[in-house]
């Protein structure tokens, strides 16, 4: 294991505030980051080395090989950058949710097209049985889009389930677990109220106030933050050894399902849509061509520019 300077873990802290940043955001995978600021085999090398071997190092008390084995220096200011931004991304993205959904939803539809169209290529062979299993994703992601949203679902047992899929985005490059998240109904209730719920939570224990205790509302948020925490845990653990055998099997199965998923489901992303009393979104396209409509195209422009300039980027260190 290489000796890291101070400047190396200072940076390191700051890739993963940006890969967890990226994460957040529906249509963009953290994955993305780790290719273009050159961590991504490294990490995927860490995390593999979670597994067996590292647990009977760590029982056994040899802490000084365990924490070699797993490459933990990399992954504690790694992971502690992506914590964060974990929590201050949160805060922005509840105040933009609030005061400018129509825009925040127009940049991630923007994002979700471009990544859709940069990641067909990872096929690399298209035949029958590829564009089978993409056609099926598609319209599995088209039902579930078209489907009653699932609103705010805290069913501990679901929220575990998110959790562990919710890590997908760090382990594959072009695949957003935020944005999976979305689609299961529960993107603003984990990744939004759950985690500030969380975050005022340790403020405020910090300064001595446990009025919180008494907020049944609260306590619900925060174990639904800590079940969501255990399932990404959980995910990262096993996720990248299932995906890497998935992978190395059936590659272009795998992957065209994904994006046929990804491609059936970007319909829920739509920025231009109502909301009735019920709850029940319907969606429309713009009659005139407005302020509104105009800020909201350049949205999605600067969304589809943003995946732009991380394919770019990234494709320097593909090879």
């Amino acid at each position: 294991m290489k000796k890291r300077t101070t400047s190396d873990k200072l940076l390191l802290l700051v890739k993963g505030f940006a890969m967890g940043a990226v994460n957040k955001v529906p249509g963009v995978s953290g994955g993305i980051v780790a290719l273009v600021s050159g961590f991504y085999i490294e990490l995927i090398y860490s995390l593999q080395k979670i597994n067996l071997t590292s647990i009977r190092l760590l029982f056994s008390g040899r802490w000084k090989s365990f924490y070699n084995y797993i490459n933990a220096e990399f992954l504690v200011f790694l992971f502690g950058g992506s914590i964060i931004s974990f929590f201050s991304m949160s805060l922005i993205l509840e105040f933009l949710i609030l005061n400018y959904s129509s825009y925040l939803w127009s940049s991630f539809f923007g994002m979700v097209l471009a990544s859709i169209f940069f990641i067909f290529p990872l096929v690399k062979k298209w035949k029958l049985n590829t564009y089978t299993f993409y056609f099926v994703g598609m319209l599995t992601g088209l039902c579930i889009s078209l489907s009653e949203p699932i609103s705010g679902n805290d069913n501990l047992y679901f929220v575990f389930f998110c959790g562990l899929i919710s890590v997908s985005g760090m382990t594959l490059p072009g695949i957003s677990g935020s944005f999976l998240l979305l689609l299961l109904g529960n993107y603003e209730l984990l990744l939004v109220d759950s985690v500030n719920a969380f975050f005022y939570t340790i403020k405020e224990t910090v300064g001595g106030d446990l009025s919180f205790l008494n907020d049944k509302s609260r306590i619900r948020l925060i174990k639904t933050m800590v079940v969501f925490i255990l399932g990404s845990i959980t995910g990262l653990v096993f996720f990248v050894n299932i995906l890497s055998f998935v992978l190395k099997k059936f590659y272009s199965i795998t992957l065209s399902l994904i994006i046929g998923f990804v491609s059936g489901s970007i319909i829920s992303l739509w920025p231009w849509r109502s909301l009735s009393e019920n709850n029940k979104i319907t969606y429309y396209f713009p009659s005139e061509i407005n302020k509104e409509t105009s800020l909201m195209l350049i949205c999605i422009i600067l969304g589809v520019g943003f995946i732009y300039i991380l394919e770019k980027y990234g494709k320097q260190f593909k090879t």
